[in-house]
């Protein structure tokens, strides 16, 4: 299971490109080979309200949060969130190089105790594979 978060001031919003960018990131989580299709969810928030070190309105962020299932070693989440973190960076290189921006992601373990959920997407997704195959 991974939930990615991708969090980003909403000065970026005209040159961002967030759908593509959350595709990306998506297709990339799925390439690290840690997280089932089934089990994985990229979504974004813009900010509207934030102050970024001096305050000054140019300054903009993109901050991603990756949770995931309790379990994987620590060098694998690293790996993955490696991996995440330079596909990010490459699509936003860019605005990175004409605008004050700052790129985050952090990786961090779901609670197995307190974590409560209920997904049927694993069994539909295999299903439509299956009926695309044919």
């Amino acid at each position: 299971m991974a939930h990615i978060i991708v969090e980003y001031s909403r000065n970026l919003e005209d040159r961002i490109r967030i759908a593509e960018l959350l595709r990306k990131v998506h297709e990339t989580a799925l390439l690290t080979g840690v997280f089932e299709i089934g089990g994985l969810r990229t979504r974004a928030e813009p900010r509207d309200v934030y102050f970024i070190s001096d305050g000054h309105e140019d300054s903009s962020f993109v901050a991603v949060i990756v949770r995931v299932g309790h379990g994987r070693d620590a060098e694998t989440r690293k790996r993955a969130g490696q991996m995440i973190f330079d596909r990010l960076c490459d699509h936003l290189a860019g605005i990175f190089e004409n605008t004050p921006l700052a790129i985050s992601l952090d990786v961090q373990e779901i609670d197995p105790v307190a974590t409560f959920k209920k997904n049927n997407l694993h069994a539909i997704v295999k299903d439509r594979a299956t009926k695309a195959l044919k």
